[in-house]
């Protein structure tokens, strides 16, 4: 079946749009989508969406992550395994991590990362016939805010909500940092890491990205509010 930008998609539609587009500039498809021949097929359910120029992708609400390349994820590491670290990031197999892949990192000056730590990484290989392959440096070395993430709280969220918080247009992230000061690292794994000051603002920070996933602008705003004011009750 013939589909167009915004519409609610089915495995085995096609989108002519996105070929007409490829004709005239580069496209890039992301999740949700594959191109067979001449035509570009979706491959699971939800809402086609494009952001400018040409960029595709299927916004749909799943919870398994699927790895795809050069997107940063949130990993806890579960094994040392001679040079590299195997690393769950919730996907249907561990990826593999170099100790070479960290910042300054050399035979004789090992990074200290131990089983059970949190990493920050990004996704260096991700197919369907390889093992993904993480690094915890950028394309200049730099680790930058790569690594791991000492203390903190986190937690696993759905895909679509990862992708919300992180939008340009939500203003969940702006209302709470007026709040109170924390740090955040999101995954696009579908995991959320936070570190406050206390472990109730750590918690707070959690039930609020949590509670926004079904609410609208105002509403967040209101919520982001209303949670700063009982925090402040408290401490009083």
């Amino acid at each position: 079946m013939k589909v167009s930008i915004d519409d609610v998609v089915l495995p085995g539609d096609y989108c002519e749009d996105i070929v007409n587009a490829g004709e005239k500039s580069k496209v890039i498809l992301g999740p949700g989508l594959r191109k067979e021949i001449d035509k570009v097929y979706i491959t699971k359910s939800g809402v086609l969406r494009k952001r400018a120029p040409n960029t595709y992708w299927v916004d749909s609400y799943q919870k398994r992550y699927v790895p795809s390349r050069a997107e940063n994820v949130i990993g806890v590491v579960v094994q040392k395994a001679g040079d590299t670290f195997r690393v769950d990031v919730g996907g249907s197999c561990t990826a593999t991590l170099s100790y070479l892949s960290f910042e300054g990192a050399t035979k004789k000056n090992r990074p200290e990362v131990q089983v059970g730590d949190v990493l920050y990484a990004k996704m260096l290989i991700a197919s369907k016939d390889m093992e993904p392959e993480l690094v915890c440096v950028d394309s200049h070395g730099k680790k930058g805010r790569l690594g791991v993430l000492n203390d903190g709280f986190v937690f696993k969220c759905s895909l679509n909500l990862v992708r919300k918080v992180l939008s340009p247009n939500c203003p969940l992230l702006n209302s709470l940092k007026n709040e109170w000061p924390f740090e955040l690292a999101v995954g696009m794994n579908g995991r959320i890491w936070i570190k406050a000051k206390t472990m109730r603002e750590t918690i707070a920070v959690g039930n609020a990205i949590l509670g926004c996933e079904y609410l609208s602008d105002s509403e967040i705003k209101s919520m982001c509010t209303n949670i700063a004011s009982l925090l402040a009750g408290h401490v009083s």
